[in-house]
């Protein structure tokens, strides 16, 4: 099993999906962290000056159809993984994770590795209310 989550330091899970420049991926195996990798994910600032803004109006935030494209490029580097930590993100994104097959999961654990074994145990708690 592969976990991913969003971070800008390899460290500390970033607080919006978007604007994270990196994913930490971690490697379980027998329940147990086995590797550690990053690799570079696309984020907001690689999609500037495109024609339609992140916002539609009369849509949730990130649910048009320009977005979802940019969504799907963003989750490229991870398809391998089954779930996704991040502090924040929006509906478009976790939408996007979803149909990827990928389970998003919004914490308020910062460290990387406390999140990953709290999600291995059981213990992580899913705040919805940090989806916007």
């Amino acid at each position: 099993m592969k976990i991913a989550a969003v971070t800008d330091d390899g460290i500390t899970i970033s607080q919006h999906f978007g604007r994270a420049t990196k994913y930490a991926v971690l490697t379980v195996e027998d329940g147990k962290i086995v590797t550690r990798e990053l690799r570079s994910k696309l984020g907001h600032m690689h999609f500037a000056g495109q024609e339609e803004p992140h916002e539609v109006p009369g849509t949730p935030h990130g649910m048009g159809a320009d977005a979802q494209v940019r969504h799907g490029q963003m989750i490229d580097a991870i398809t391998d993984c089954q779930v996704l930590m991040a502090r924040g993100m929006g509906q478009g994104a976790k939408y996007s994770l979803e149909q990827a097959g990928i389970t998003a999961i919004l914490t308020d654990i910062e460290d990387i590795e406390a999140a990953a074994k709290a999600y291995l145990s059981g213990q992580i708690v899913d705040h919805t209310e940090l989806l916007h």
